[in-house]
């Protein structure tokens, strides 16, 4: 790129930027064009290829924050370089809350076959922490994210978790699985969750939840498909086969995102662990607040159903293991629909009443002893649970006027929010212990509807209570 004399000052860029057409004359030719790409202008390549603006494989160095982070101007928006990263986030949700979603099925067939002799409290803290770790890890590779080390995240991240699959596959006892399945599994999936959610932050601006919605909804297709093939092929092939494919199809979509997922931008200077201004904002204060709650029941469903229709007499385990991939395959709609809805009427606006009626649907689920009902209670349960997992990280957008503190916010609130996730499965396990499944559903339920009004606190906060304000 040729070189460029930078103004003074960042006020006389955005003087010169508002006064385009006045100041046009004294722009070269290429300066002109990068303008029009919408490219920031100061930028240092570090790959030598500086003739092709999108050349995927070219990292740009930012010597001025705002044309490239703070403002929106300068972010595509669209094109195949950025709809890549969709894909490649995509094949990371594939395999990351994927993972998480698929715990049910092996919920299920540790109480009845390799754990038998351990307590569905203590099989559930397995997956409790490897949710746990996807989302505590993920906030505090936020920094390395912000230094360069990229594609360290992606590889290591992703080793750890395909080695992790296939050392499962070996484990006998529930020591040996805890630490193959949830934290092995659980820091590999957090480590390389962390390019695939900040790297579409800088490809999109306006479309940034319809891109976050297409991206979430990998993680509801990989809960859908690899419950399935786990089934059908645990019975033929045995338990450390079926775990063996499973690895074998991470490594293969996991390659893709490897290899398209590219950095367009990284921030000035190191990125701060903590923001703690952020919690005298009472919007973000009470969206981390309803996040955690709600986690706290969100996955009741996903980790108790099978066990529950089974164990009721409701259907027989063939059908009772297709339960988890029906939430799943209606979550993916819940991700890309709500998504492409909130572009229009404010993500806010969509995950309040998304939350509350999952919430309402879960406690149903105690009223529910047939196929029929349970079948249709799932079906609106994972459309409006899929709310959850897509929008948060365009709602820290949304909720950060500095975009150079998203990274930092957004894993602050990832952190907080992990804490309802380690717990709340377990807690419901040991509920279970005590009573019935009637009270795991309203504890689910309960906790939930809680985290929509702490939700419908920060939508209020932030935009008032007008109903067509978009927030």
């Amino acid at each position: 790129m040729a070189s460029t004399s930078p103004p003074s000052s960042l006020g006389d860029l955005d003087k010169d930027v508002e006064l385009g057409k006045e100041r046009k004359p004294e722009l070269t030719q290429q300066q002109h064009d990068l303008l029009e790409a919408s490219e920031p202008p100061f930028t240092e390549h570090v790959s030598p290829s500086d003739n092709d603006p999108n050349d995927g494989g070219q990292l740009e160095k930012v010597t001025s924050a705002k044309p490239s982070l703070t403002n929106i101007r300068f972010v595509p928006n669209g094109g195949l370089r950025a709809w890549l990263q969709v894909l490649g986030s995509f094949f990371i949700y594939f395999n990351a809350w994927g993972i998480v979603n698929t715990f049910g099925t092996y919920q299920t067939y540790y109480e009845t076959a390799l754990l038998s002799s351990s307590s569905p409290s203590q099989i559930s803290w397995i997956g409790s922490v490897q949710a746990f770790l996807l989302m505590v890890v993920s906030a505090l590779g936020g920094p390395l994210y912000d230094a360069g080390y990229v594609h360290h995240l992606l590889i290591g991240g992703s080793v750890l978790a395909v080695l992790g699959q296939f050392m499962l596959s070996l484990c006998g006892t529930y020591w040996q699985v805890f630490l193959a399945q949830g934290v092995c599994i659980g820091i590999g999936t957090g480590a390389m969750f962390v390019p695939g959610v900040a790297i579409l932050s800088t490809y999109f601006s306006t479309k940034i939840a319809t891109a976050t919605g297409l991206a979430a909804a990998g993680s509801s297709l990989g809960g859908t498909i690899y419950p399935i093939v786990f089934r059908q092929l645990q019975p033929r092939i045995g338990f450390p086969w079926a775990t063996r494919v499973l690895g074998f199809m991470m490594l293969a979509t996991l390659v893709v995102s490897n290899c398209v997922l590219k950095v367009r931008v990284l921030p000035e200077g190191r990125r701060r662990f903590l923001d703690l201004s952020a919690f005298r904002e009472a919007p973000y204060l009470f969206f981390v607040a309803g996040n955690m709650l709600a986690f706290l029941g969100l996955y009741n469903p996903f980790f108790y159903i099978p066990s529950y229709v089974i164990e009721s007499g409701i259907a027989g385990p063939d059908l009772a293991f297709y339960m988890l991939s029906i939430i799943n395959a209606a979550s993916t709609f819940g991700r890309i629909i709500p998504g492409y809805t909130a572009d229009r009427i404010g993500p806010l606006n969509m995950i309040v009443p998304c939350t509350f009626f999952a919430g309402v649907l879960c406690i149903c689920l105690a009223a529910a002893h047939s196929v029929g009902p349970v079948i249709a209670i799932l079906i609106f349960y994972g459309f409006c649970s899929g709310t959850l997992v897509s929008l948060p990280p365009t709602i820290f957008v949304h909720l950060t006027q500095n975009r150079a503190v998203i990274g930092t916010r957004m894993g602050m609130g990832f952190a907080i929010t992990s804490l309802g996730m380690l717990v709340g499965t377990p807690i419901s396990g040991a509920i279970l212990n005590k009573s019935s499944f009637t009270w795991v559903w309203v504890f689910g339920g309960v906790c939930t509807v809680a985290g929509s009004l702490c939700l419908l606190g920060a939508r209020v906060t932030k935009g008032g209570v007008g109903l067509m304000t978009k927030v």
